[in-house]
């Protein structure tokens, strides 16, 4: 059985450094930036690039699955916390700002990139749904409120601020408190369609 060794120290910094820079090269110019210029941008070589991410795709899925992975640790931290619904709202705070400070709407263009993205999708989905299971069972969001549901809402609050052209940065945050005062069982009514499959 083979085991994947970690990364020395200087690898992992460089690692780190190149996803940083590659994420703000192709939010700037989208996937059509170059190698040569996120290598630039992260202080190390071309060849210190294609040692770590032999294609541009790889590059893509790294950042992909870097972001899912640090809000899937934020969210599995959370479920033991004595308060499942200021929980799950400290996560979607989480989801926001980290949205806010790196603007990845580039991905979307990326599309399914790899196994391990699907692999890291679903380990984030599902830790949401158990945030979720938590909330509801303790009457913090409505009975008929799900993981799904959720899922969707999570880019929501900057979403609604990407509208405006000066919008302040914290902004987001009013549109959260809007969207989870929706999610509260006080003065629910009924939603007028069934949720989604979950994803």
């Amino acid at each position: 059985m083979t085991t994947t060794r970690p990364l020395r120290a200087d690898a992992a910094r460089n690692r780190r450094l190149l996803l940083a820079a590659a994420a703000d090269e192709f939010a700037e110019r989208g996937l059509d930036a170059s190698v040569a210029d996120i290598a630039h941008r992260a202080g190390v070589g071309k060849g210190t690039v294609f040692r770590h991410f032999p294609t541009k795709d790889d590059l893509l899925a790294a950042i992909v699955v870097d972001r899912l992975d640090a809000l899937d640790t934020v969210g599995e931290r959370l479920l033991d916390a004595a308060d499942p619904g200021a929980a799950l709202l400290e996560f979607l705070g989480v989801a926001a700002e980290q949205q806010k400070q790196r603007d990845l709407s580039f991905l979307q263009q990326a599309g399914e990139l790899t196994a391990e993205v699907t692999r890291a999708r679903e380990r984030m989905f599902g830790t949401v749904h158990r945030l979720v299971d938590r909330a509801r069972e303790h009457g913090a969001v409505r009975a008929d409120v799900t993981g799904t549901d959720v899922i969707l809402l999570m880019c929501a609050p900057n979403h609604v601020t990407s509208y405006l052209a000066d919008a302040p940065p914290d902004l987001w945050r009013r549109y959260l408190a809007i969207i989870f005062d929706g999610l509260r069982p006080e003065g629910a009514h009924p939603l007028p369609h069934p949720p989604p499959v979950a994803p």
